[in-house]
Formats: C-alpha cells, structure tokens, sequence
C-alpha cells in the first residue's frame, strides 16, 4: 500500500485553496516590495517629492528595516492571534501603507508608509510559510513551498509592468495607489483561509484541529520539539558560541548579511543602475522582469543541485556566479547579452542567499537548528537595510559606477565566507534542499 495515498478531491481542494490563497498574498507582498525600485527612476527624474539619490537610498531601506522588524515580531504575534488574522493584518497593513505613500505630501511621510509596509511585507511571507506547510497535500510539502516562493518573484515582474504601463501616463502616485488594490482581497481571506493546524495544536485546541484534519484528509503537523520554550531560547543561542561552533556561527552570519545586501541592494537599484548606464526606462525595466524570472526558475532548481552536490558548495558557487554577474552588469554590451546576463543572475542571486540557510540546517543539530536559521536570517536582514542605502549613497556621490561593483563584492565575500565556514566540519547528513526554501528571504 502507498505511504503516500492521492488526495480525495475534498483534501485536493482545501490544499489548492490554501496554495491560491497564500500566494496571491505573497504575490501582492512581491508587488509592493519591488513596486518602489520600478518607479524609482520616474521619481527621480521627475524629482518627486524632491526626492535626492542619497533620500532615495534612505528610503529604500526603511522598508526592508520594516520587513526586519516584520519579520523578527511574526513568530510572537502569530502565536497570541493565530496565523490567519496574522496574514490579513499583514495584507491590510501593506496595503493601507501604499495608500498613505500615493497620497503624501513629502519625503516624510512616503518615508513613513515604506516603514508600515515593510512590517506587514516582513510579517506575511513566514506566516504565508507556516500557512501553506499545514496544508501541503501528503508528500508534496517541500513541492508546495516552492511554489508559494515564486510567488514573490511574480510579483516582481508585475511590478515592472505596472511602472512600465501605468507611471508614464498617470504618475508614480498611481503605482502605489494600485499597491493599496490588494485591500479588497481582504475579504476573501477573511471568509474562505481556514486558520492554521499548527496554531490551533499550540492552543490546545487539539480535536479541533484533529477534526478539520480529518476532515478534509490532510496531516496534522508534527509537535514543534525545535522551537524551544522563552526559558531555554538564550540556552539556545549559547550553543551557537559553544566549543568550535562560534567560528561556523560568525562566518554563517555576515555571509547572510552579504547575500540580503545584494538580494535588495539589487532589486532596488536594478533599473536606477541600468538607467545610469545608458539603456531606456522600457529596456531597465525589462531587467526587472528577466532577473525575477530568473528568480522563479533558480528556486525550482537550486534544491536539485543542493541535493546533488551539497548545499555549502551550490552556495559558494552560486555566489561567485552572481558576483560575475553582476560586475558585468557594469560593461555595456549588446542588449541581447544583458538580457540573458540578468537573467541568469536572477537565477544564481536569489537562491544563493537560499543555500546559506540550507547550509546552517545541515550543519546544526536538532536542538539548536530552529535558532541557528532564525538568527543566521536575523543578521542578514541588517544586510537588506543597508543594501538600499549604499547604492544610494553611490549614486549621490556620482559613483553610480560603483554601484555594481560593490554589490559583486559582497558576493565575492559571502562566497568566501560560505566556503570557509562550510571547510570547517563535513555534514553528517544532508536534510531535503526543499525544506530549506522556507527561508529564503
């Protein structure tokens, strides 16, 4: 008999509707984070706001500041309101903070909405994760969390298409006020998102739980013996620091503040950097679309490789390919070979970052491996804060130049980083590459 039997259609339908669900929302979250990178090069041409290159970098950062605080606040909030009012606080969040962006009169307060969203934009993806992983049709979790990550791609690329269709004849103001459009999918959140198994299990709310699982066929999730009680947390991070672990440690986290720093330090500057380099508003935007599509097709394929070859070494090799690229993006070429670099920088940059938290699941132990990704991810997250902020600055400095330049280095330095942490002890075992997905950014 199969371990693994196929779904009745009831089960097949919660799981797709939970799937859809979710990745309209993280597609939207997409839209909102790469919507202010699209339409950055409007801004400044049209001097909006009278916006500078050194306010634009401030500003890009304090979303993805929001997202870290976002982000490090989700686990907390989660477990006092439950996973689905957690995700449509979110949603409502980001989008009543894209309003408050298209109708702000100044630096300050567009600077506030970018904040506000950041929190709802940090909040929704692990929760999204959370989401998704309870109702994951028998032996296809790793599958579906997967596809939940392209989502954030996808909305990457309509957000190019939203600056490319909708700024030039109405204005920057009418991206953001499409940004707030995800409103009205409030709603349908609200009537159709069951709310998670694993937070019903946390409340006790165990034949609850049992018999919404039963009922459409699905597994409930396991006890969470990796998350440690609020006493033992700091036990926790001590044995990050204990015996020859504190050298791995130190190497895993400004490697992942590396790769978030190139991560978001790209998909902020992308079509600014490109503009700066000679090609028109349609063609930077076109990078746009090629480098997350080459997002979407490097989550799919990362896994497979990591699996194959082992994650440490797809990571370090991943971003010495992403350095290369990136530092070609710098060289004027034929538009045809930009195209095609971007893309398959696209491919290598934005699983990279994800082959660093794979690598710390693979090396750490049971007990500790809830807290060694989450801090590895935490540290990296200062990375995407000051991503933005220094192609601002080099772009104020009329070092625009530069700005590919440092972000190849970065990768240059979490390959080395990566690699050397990776030379300190060989794996005893390799978990699912897909598992690893979760945190990819």
């Amino acid at each position: 008999m199969s371990s693994s039997p196929a779904l009745p259609a009831r089960g097949r339908g919660l799981a797709a509707l939970v799937v859809v669900l979710c990745w309209l929302a993280v597609l939207f979250d997409g839209l909102d984070m790469f919507i202010y990178g699209s339409v950055l090069p409007h801004m400044l041409e049209q001097k909006a706001l009278g916006i500078t290159s050194a306010q634009a970098g401030d500003l890009g950062s304090y979303a993805t500041f929001g997202m870290l605080v976002g982000a490090l606040a989700a686990g907390t909030v989660a477990d006092r309101i439950g996973r689905r009012k957690l995700m449509v606080a979110c949603v409502t969040l980001f989008s009543l903070a894209s309003g408050l962006c298209a109708v702000s009169g100044g630096v300050a307060v567009f600077g506030l909405g970018r904040t506000l969203a950041g929190i709802g934009l940090g909040g929704l993806l692990p929760t999204a994760i959370s989401m998704v992983s309870d109702y994951a049709p028998r032996g296809r979790g790793a599958l579906t969390i997967g596809m939940l990550m392209t989502a954030h791609h996808a909305g990457g690329i309509l957000s190019a298409y939203v600056a490319l269709w909708v700024v030039e004849p109405l204005g920057w103001r009418a991206a953001f006020w499409i940004c707030a459009v995800p409103l009205l999918f409030v709603p349908v959140l609200l009537k159709f998102l069951p709310e998670s198994l694993g937070f019903l299990l946390a409340k006790g709310r165990t034949e609850e739980a049992r018999a919404l699982a039963s009922r459409y066929d699905v597994e409930l999730p396991a006890p969470r013996s990796d998350r440690p009680a609020a006493a033992d947390r700091w036990t926790s991070l001590l044995s990050l620091f204990r015996g020859g672990e504190w050298t791995r440690t130190l190497l895993y986290w400004p490697a992942s503040f590396g790769g978030l720093l190139l991560v978001y330090g790209v998909a902020t500057w992308l079509p600014t950097l490109m503009r700066s380099e000679g090609y028109e508003l349609g063609s930077a935007l076109t990078f746009v679309v090629l480098f997350n599509l080459g997002g979407i097709v490097g989550m799919l394929v990362a896994g497979r490789a990591a699996d194959r070859f082992g994650a440490p070494r797809i990571s370090a090799i991943w971003f010495a390919l992403t350095a290369g690229g990136v530092f070609l993006l710098s060289v004027r070429m034929p538009l045809a070979l930009t195209f095609t670099v971007v893309f398959l920088t696209g491919v290598f940059l934005n699983s990279a970052q994800t082959m660093i938290y794979a690598t710390v699941s693979i090396r750490s132990t049971p007990d500790s491996r809830a807290t060694a990704v989450g801090w590895t991810s935490g540290m990296g997250r200062f990375g995407a804060v000051f991503g933005p902020w220094l192609g601002g600055r080099l772009l104020a400095a009329d070092k625009g130049d530069w700005g590919f330049t440092a972000f190849a280095l970065a990768g240059v330095a979490s390959m080395v980083l990566i690699g050397a942490a990776s030379l300190r002890s060989a794996p005893k075992e390799r978990d699912s590459a897909g598992r690893s997905l979760v945190g990819a950014h």
